[in-house]
């Protein structure tokens, strides 16, 4: 028996700027059936920036959801027609004013696939040129330049608690590792 879900019925509740929630009705695979609640997101890109000696560039930003300021490395969500890699270096570019003269793709994931659809694709930038930043009117940011192991050892301490950039981080270290 194969265990997916069919869809009976999908009613949209909530259409956002950022998300939109709808509620489906589904068959499971025993022929009950249940509720699910769905965030909708559009993909995102998020960017390991490397300075030449290895340092990352962190930014901090204050987020109403968790009404903390975060350490998180960039990112943000691909505008329309717009490819994940051409996202990165938007992102970059715009919240933390460095361009790269190499952007190199290492991973993509979803963050919460229990009820979003959200995926990220994560790049890693060297070859960093200082430039202008341009952020959204409604976007205060921060730059740090933290050295990796300070990075590593923060997400340790549970001072840097954000799912992309944990994620990003010991994956770009693995990368790292095993050169």
């Amino acid at each position: 028996m194969e265990k997916t879900e069919r869809t009976m019925k999908s009613e949209k509740i909530y259409e956002g700027r950022i998300v939109s929630l709808k509620v489906e009705t589904v068959e499971l695979p025993d022929r009950m059936y249940s509720k699910r609640e769905i965030v909708e997101h559009d993909p995102a890109s998020a960017i390991v920036a490397l300075m030449e000696n290895d340092d990352v560039i962190l930014i901090k930003q204050y987020r109403k959801a968790v009404d903390k300021i975060l350490y998180e490395i960039p990112a943000g969500i691909l505008e329309k027609n717009e490819s994940p890699k051409e996202c990165a270096v938007r992102e970059l570019r715009e919240e933390t004013g460095f361009i790269a003269k190499d952007i190199e793709y290492i991973i993509e994931f979803y963050p919460s696939p229990g009820f979003c659809t959200e995926k990220i694709y994560v790049f890693l930038a060297r070859g960093l040129e200082k430039s202008e930043k341009d952020l959204d009117e409604d976007e205060f940011i921060d730059c740090e330049i933290v050295p990796f192991d300070k990075v590593l050892k923060m997400i340790e301490l549970g001072e840097i608690v954000d799912g992309k950039t944990i994620s990003a981080i010991l994956t770009y270290n693995e990368i790292r590792r095993k050169k």
